[in-house]
């Protein structure tokens, strides 16, 4: 393999002659450690590796570094991302009850943006000209990466060798055994590309991709099948302060733990299973097996919560900025202006979702049992659906009809009449 021509198309990509030092985001499989070795071999480059702590499970960090470094990487870095990616990403999503398609909870399209921060960072602690990365030219994380590089630090380019030099497995394969470069877990092809952290895990490709069958049974590593799952529900009671998740069964946790926790009760109960048809923001429809048991049940318990404060007014309009605020982030438009105006109105409109939700789980599924609040806008009393008929005058009410029905029976006469 050797570097292409300058065929740029954009002015944030690496121009060939002008790499120098490079910051590698590294995670030591097979195509970051490929890379590694490649941009040292073609570029004659001095290379560090920055690896992001999200919270992904069964990670061995100093494995990691002690490969890179090895491998002839100038500095290893790890860096533990956990507390600004619960405060600052994973927060606010929850208060925008955020869901891109109805189903995707965003997780690895929060990362993304954090990671790019954290990969800026770096480099310029470095005095890196150049960030490589190994993303494809088929998904998402191409746009939310490159995009929040060339925002936060225009002075530095990026580097993407899995997408602008097509290098396929088969490749990466034989040249990783020429240069005895290590690869976790030998050259067997996964089944399924994996991505996680502590919000969600998801898997596609292969069997995933034949939409005639249901997901195969090997994909779910994170959440018991719902027909696996206990034959008793367990309740669980979550607290929220201003929207933001702070209690579970009325012990204060920080959200990390919180977290963690509620996905432990959910992925045992075979909550948070969503098998997804996705729009891609480069223009591809594909399958994905999401498993995310901690956002299904605080994202569902939350929209609860904030149905029982809010006005019929503030639920319908703030819906659709919910949609919006999604749409952004996943489209890898976090520093987009409209994302952080549409921040500022979430933080508002939450600012008295505050109370308890109890939600039963059981056999795949998280149901909202009770709910409390000091600002509830609820008053069984003034609903009076007992047999008083409560503080509520029903006497007024063929008044209001009158009136709330004025323009859409004029329109039905004068419509019914001119046809």
């Amino acid at each position: 393999m050797t570097p292409p021509a300058d065929h740029r198309t954009a002015r944030y990509q690496a121009d060939p002659d002008q790499v120098s030092r490079v910051l590698l985001l590294y995670s030591g499989g097979l195509d970051t450690s490929v890379m590694l070795h490649w941009i040292q071999a073609q570029y004659g480059a001095e290379v560090s590796t920055l690896t992001v702590d999200l919270g992904q499970p069964d990670q061995d960090w100093t494995a990691i570094t002690d490969k890179a470094r090895d491998m002839g990487s100038a500095e290893t870095l790890v860096v533990d991302a956990r507390e600004e990616f619960c405060s600052e990403y994973i927060a606010p999503a929850i208060r925008a009850n955020a869901l891109y398609g109805g189903g995707y909870p965003l997780f690895t399209a929060l990362a993304r943006p954090l990671i790019a921060k954290v990969a800026v960072e770096a480099a310029r602690e470095l005095g890196c000209d150049t960030i490589a990365h190994g993303c494809t030219g088929k998904g998402n994380d191409q746009v939310r990466i490159d995009a929040t590089i060339a925002a936060l630090a225009p002075e530095l380019k990026v580097l993407a060798p899995v997408r602008e030099w097509s290098m396929g497995r088969e490749e990466e394969i034989a040249y990783a055994r020429e240069h005895r470069i290590p690869v976790s877990g030998g050259t067997r092809q996964a089944p399924y590309s994996i991505d996680d952290n502590l919000w969600g895990r998801s898997s596609e490709g292969r069997a995933i991709e034949d939409l005639d069958q249901p997901p195969p049974a090997d994909v779910f590593r994170l959440v018991t099948r719902p027909e696996e799952a206990p034959d008793e529900p367990e309740f669980l009671r979550l607290g929220f302060e201003a929207g933001r998740p702070v209690t579970l069964d009325g012990d204060r946790l920080d959200l990390i733990d919180l977290i963690d926790e509620v996905s432990e009760r959910g992925r045992r109960h075979g909550v948070g299973i969503v098998d997804h048809i996705e729009d891609r923001i480069v223009g591809l429809k594909v399958r994905d097996i999401y498993e995310v048991p901690a956002a299904a049940i605080i994202l569902s318990a939350h929209k609860d919560l904030e149905k029982l404060v809010s006005t019929i007014h503030q639920n319908n309009f703030k819906a659709a900025l919910d949609d919006r605020w999604a749409y952004l982030c996943y489209a890898g438009l976090w520093l987009e202006p409209l994302r952080q105006d549409l921040d500022a109105y979430m933080v508002a409109a939450n600012e008295f979702v505050t109370g308890e939700i109890t939600v039963k789980l059981y056999k795949g599924s998280a149901s909202v049992v009770t709910r409390s609040s000091p600002y509830a806008l609820y008053d069984k009393t003034l609903a009076g659906f007992g047999e008083s008929g409560g503080e509520f005058s029903q006497l007024a009410s063929p008044g209001f009809i009158e009136l709330f029905s004025l323009q859409t029976r004029m329109a039905h006469e004068v419509r019914r009449r001119e046809r």
